[in-house]
């Protein structure tokens, strides 16, 4: 049990590295007019996230089990999913934030990363990130419960920003 308590506060250092970096670009981004989006949304996937963690390291403290393979490919899976994330941040550079920002004169990202896949930072980071460590702290009730609230919630985001980018479309085209 000791490894899921390392590894689960190892994890969620990276992960509030990665609020302080969207923390620092969101002042940026606000000093440059940027507009937020979906702030409602924003505010419910926060709470979502931080119940999806509490609740998974709840259930790994709450249930005698070992670290055994369905955790070894929750970690690996996680681990992923964070090398993932700092591929969107290095790709998407000052404009990354954890909240749906939009410049003036925003740029669409067309690099290889984002042309080949539709939204890389939840597909690649956000799901796999709590499926992994759904598993790797054998958290059942959580995969089960609050991963399907998460992703409902997610779902709006994505539709948001969708229809934000498709905006940033029809004018990039009109120009």
């Amino acid at each position: 049990m000791l490894i899921i308590n390392i590894l689960f506060i190892l994890f969620f250092a990276v992960r509030l590295f990665s609020l302080k970096i969207s923390i620092q670009n969101e002042k940026r981004l606000i000093e440059k007019q940027a507009v937020q989006y979906g702030k409602k949304n924003s505010i419910l996937l926060s709470i979502a996230h931080i119940v999806f963690y509490l609740s998974a390291i709840y259930e790994a403290n709450t249930t005698a089990y070992t670290f055994d393979s369905i955790a070894v490919v929750g970690f690996v899976i996680l681990f992923l999913a964070y090398v993932a994330l700092f591929w969107v941040i290095k790709a998407l550079g000052e404009i990354w934030t954890v909240k749906l920002y939009i410049l003036p004169e925003h740029k669409i990202n067309t690099s290889f990363l984002f042309r080949t896949i539709r939204h890389p930072n939840y597909f690649l980071n956000i799901i796999p990130e709590l499926i992994g460590l759904g598993l790797m702290c054998h958290a059942w009730h959580t995969l089960t419960f609050v991963l399907p609230v998460y992703l409902v919630i997610l779902g709006v985001r994505i539709y948001q920003e969708e229809n934000v980018m498709n905006t940033l479309f029809t004018q990039a085209k009109s120009k």
